[in-house]
Order: structure tokens, then C-alpha cells, then sequence
């Protein structure tokens, strides 16, 4: 219902009305929402009104716009708990999802001062690069690019990171992964990062770094990763 006579703008009662229908599953992901028009005629709003609604919603990605064809439910995000250390594989796998990886380049490069410090071997050392695109259900999540150190992770092959890295760590080679720091930053996509993720140049993006460690406290990987803003979200659970 819209109470025209309440303090609350009729614009933010109609958001607020379309996030229940979403929440409650009377709108699906994917499914296409009523017109401004039809929206306009149920609650005997104007469209300017209904248009401000949705704008809202659109920035605040509970809906996409798809030019030519109308307006539709986003897809719900995936939740990441900022809890425990996880792999990008078994975070999709425990929601479900099959997990992918598309590599777009795999090479040994000389280590620079940061990232010799990082992973603590000496500068100019040889270090794994590794730059893939990370899937779910086939859909593009993020664009990674890792570095792992020659020396402590011998003979990785191509077929060793078309899926998940930390699997073939642990259970090929038998090394530990114990713990990591990880930096969130938002940004806006650059045209190649958008290009990778199918998504709009300068559309909201998150930036993460992770620094993994094995049980000995030795320097496992530097991983820089672009996702999408509009499918992955973070929560992280705290106790005082």
C-alpha cells in the first residue's frame, strides 16, 4: 500500500514495497518487473515518482536495466562470511555453485622489491603470475591475479590452476595453509577489467588483496583480485 498523507516520500514507500515483493519471492531473480506505467496505474502515482523508485533501486542493485528490453530482478549476491579462510572453489561450492576458472595468462616473471618482500625470497627470484578469471555456474565473478613463489611451489603446470590452487597445494604437494590478511577497497571497473567481468566500464567493483600464509609462517601467495560488485558481497560477523 502507498499512504499518501505519511511523512515518508511515496518514491521510498514504492522502493520499499518492490524490496518485500523481491524478499518475499513474489518477484524472482531474472524476472522481468511491471512498466512505470503499470506501476504508475496500480498505485496512482505518477512515473515520475515510480522512475525515482527505480533508479534507487537500480544503484542499489536490486535491479538491472537491459537496454531494449525493460527492467528485471538482479541476481541475488553471493555472501562471503569474513570468517575462516576459504578458497574461491569451496566458497562456490558450499552455496551450490560449480566453480571455474578461465586462465588468461600463466608465466614466471622476476620478483619486484614489493613483491619480493611479500613473499620473503630475495629481489629478481622467480615468481609464478598467474591471471585468471574466476567463474560460477559459468558466469564471470572475478578477475585474479596471483603470485606464488618458484621456489616454494615447484613444477605448477597449467592444469594445476584451471581450478583451485589451494587444492593442489595441500593435497599434491602436502603443505599447509593456515591463515591470511585480506584488504577490501571499492573502485569502478577499467575498460579491460569490464571487458573480463562483462560488465559496464566504470561500473562498482571490488578490490581485494590476499597475502596467504603457511602454518610455518611462511609466505604463500600475493593475491589481487577485481569482483563484481553487483554479484558478490562481503559480511563479516563481530562480537564485543
Amino acid at each position: 500500500m502507498i499512504n499518501k498523507h505519511s511523512p515518508l516520500p511515496i518514491y521510498y514507500q514504492l522502493e520499499q514495497n518492490i524490496k518485500e515483493m523481491i524478499e518475499k519471492g513474489e518477484l524472482k531473480p531474472g524476472e522481468m518487473i511491471p512498466s512505470e506505467r503499470e506501476w504508475a496505474e496500480t498505485y496512482e502515482i505518477s512515473r515520475m515518482t515510480v522512475r525515482q523508485a527505480i533508479n534507487n533501486l537500480v544503484n542499489d542493485g536490486y535491479l538491472v536495466r537491459k537496454r531494449g528490453k525493460g527492467t528485471f530482478v538482479a541476481t541475488k549476491k553471493i555472501e562471503q562470511p569474513l570468517k575462516g579462510l576459504t578458497s574461491f572453489s569451496e566458497d562456490m561450492r558450499a552455496r551450490g555453485m560449480e566453480p571455474g576458472a578461465k586462465v588468461l595468462d600463466f608465466h614466471i616473471i622476476p620478483a619486484n622489491p614489493s613483491l619480493a618482500e611479500q613473499l620473503d625470497v630475495r629481489e629478481g627470484a622467480d615468481i609464478y603470475e598467474i591471471r585468471r578469471i574466476r567463474l560460477a555456474d559459468q558466469l564471470p565473478m572475478a578477475l585474479e591475479t596471483a603470485y606464488i613463489s618458484c621456489s616454494l611451489v615447484p613444477n605448477l603446470a597449467a592444469e594445476n590452476i584451471s581450478s583451485s590452487i589451494y587444492d593442489f597445494i595441500e593435497n599434491k604437494l602436502g603443505l599447509t595453509i593456515r591463515f591470511a590478511t585480506q584488504v577490501l577497497e571499492a573502485s569502478v571497473a577499467r575498460k579491460m577489467e569490464a571487458e573480463m567481468l562483462q560488465i559496464k566500464e566504470g561500473a562498482p567493483v571490488l578490490l581485494i588483496q590476499r597475502n596467504s600464509y603457511l602454518d610455518n609462517g611462511q609466505p604463500l601467495e600475493v593475491v589481487k583480485s577485481v569482483y563484481r560488485a553487483d554479484r558478490y558481497k562481503f559480511m563479516i560477523e563481530m562480537e564485543r
